[in-house]
């Protein structure tokens, strides 16, 4: 094999639990290796990246993975790690959650005909014709209850633990995947199932299958779930989650994400999220050591991430955008952003409406700032502030409370920026 798999996620904190034999598995010959992905949006958020991040280690290693869409799965919802049963999908919206999460997936693999290269299935696909009674006797039958109840995550829900229980629909679900499990290693000759930790509990119910139906080999490896150095959840923030899709998570926003992780968390998530060699890592992190205040390690990650998930123009575009809200950048840089970025840049930013018709004939900054848009409690602060030099209108001082504000000073025809000392910025919008 090109390199060791398993020693690969080990050094990077990607390895959490294995089954016995399965390094050996992996280095004896190229091996077909699965990670199931519940089509539960159109787009992955970082919370998926580790996962994928395991499939590219895969495949760079001469592995072959296959990413599993979870159609049928994502038509009952997973108990793992949840303490709520989930909104439950129709085929269209599955359907179309995959074509996204494909696209998406191919910015991390390649996908094709060649002996490793990466291939997408749904398990839709294969228990649609599958009849309640079929699976019953030909599954069902394999697995008992008591083996099934003694999964953790099953017990946490009997266990008081959520405030309702379990359907029988959510019990299946282990079943389900411990299926897909069967038929990939009946058909695809797949030996590895891989996930996060929550998902041991599965992974290994379908080993146990495979067993009882007279299937090959099988092996299962689960990677830590990723958490923040202060124990708070990874990847949520909050306006919510960090999605790959730019529709959702502006490349700027996404950029902003990585650049501020604590010092602790840029030292593992550069080994989890990016594709960096050992020493090239130790090396940033010694830099890093040397200098904290100086946050290469930040912008190293949130540099290699950007690029990978959008591009590198999305990445130089949003590091520019970042000087002109954090760095002393010049009205010029701000009039040649575009409106989307712009919006991008200030999104979360106050904002205040006033009328284009004022400003046709011009207001009085006093009357702008304290009475239309409350920017200040009152004119004499305003004044005060202004006449202090501490106040500037798209990023120029602004020192004279007398003269008017006017449709002339309006960014993209639609805006003004307005900043308080340093930190406190306000958009004022022309409607």
């Amino acid at each position: 094999m090109k390199q060791n798999f398993v020693e690969e996620l080990r050094w990077r904190g990607m390895l959490q639990d294995m089954m016995p034999g399965t390094e050996e598995q992996l280095m004896k010959e190229a091996t077909t290796a699965y990670l199931g992905i519940d089509p539960t949006a159109d787009s992955l958020h970082i919370g998926h990246l580790c996962g994928i991040m395991m499939l590219k280690h895969l495949q760079n290693a001469g592995h072959k993975p296959i990413a599993l869409i979870g159609g049928a799965t994502g038509m009952i919802g997973d108990p793992s790690g949840k303490s709520a049963e989930r909104n439950l999908l129709d085929e269209k919206t599955l359907r179309h959650n995959q074509e996204c999460i494909k696209q998406q997936l191919g910015r991390f693999l390649t996908f094709g005909e060649g002996e490793n290269d990466a291939e997408l299935v749904n398990n839709y696909d294969w228990m649609k014709d599958y009849t309640f009674l079929d699976f019953a006797r030909e599954v069902g039958k394999l697995i008992t209850v008591n083996y099934m109840m003694a999964k953790d995550s099953v017990k946490k829900r009997f266990n008081g633990e959520a405030s309702q229980g379990m359907s029988f629909t959510e019990f299946t679900y282990q079943l389900l995947q411990g299926y897909d499990y069967v038929y990939l290693n009946k058909h695809k000759n797949c030996k590895l199932q891989m996930g996060g930790s929550d998902q041991w509990g599965n992974i290994t119910t379908g080993t146990e299958l495979i067993k009882k139906m007279g299937g090959g080999e099988a092996f299962a490896l689960t990677c830590p779930l990723i958490t923040k150095a202060d124990g708070g959840k990874f990847g949520k923030t909050e306006s919510g989650n960090i999605w790959l899709d730019r529709k959702y998570t502006s490349p700027y926003r996404f950029y902003q994400f990585w650049l501020n992780v604590s010092d602790d968390d840029a030292k593992r998530y550069i080994k989890i999220f990016t594709c960096l060699d050992k020493s090239t890592i130790d090396a940033l992190i010694a830099e890093h050591d040397e200098a904290p205040h100086m946050r290469s390690l930040q912008k190293r990650l949130a540099e290699e991430v950007t690029v990978m998930v959008h591009s590198r123009e999305d990445y130089e575009a949003a590091v520019e955008a970042s000087n002109i809200l954090f760095g002393n950048a010049t009205h010029e840089a701000l009039s040649k952003l575009s409106e989307e970025m712009f919006l991008q840049v200030f999104d979360g930013i106050e904002k205040h409406e006033v009328s284009k018709f004022d400003l046709e004939a011009g207001i009085p900054p006093l009357d702008l700032l304290a009475e239309k848009t409350k920017i200040f409690p009152s004119k004499g602060e305003a004044r005060k502030m202004i006449t202090a030099n501490g106040f500037s209108i798209n990023k120029e001082k602004f020192t004279d409370p007398q003269k008017a504000i006017t449709k002339e000073m309006l960014l993209n025809g639609k805006y003004i920026l307005c900043q308080k000392g340093k930190k406190n910025y306000y958009i004022i919008e022309a409607k």
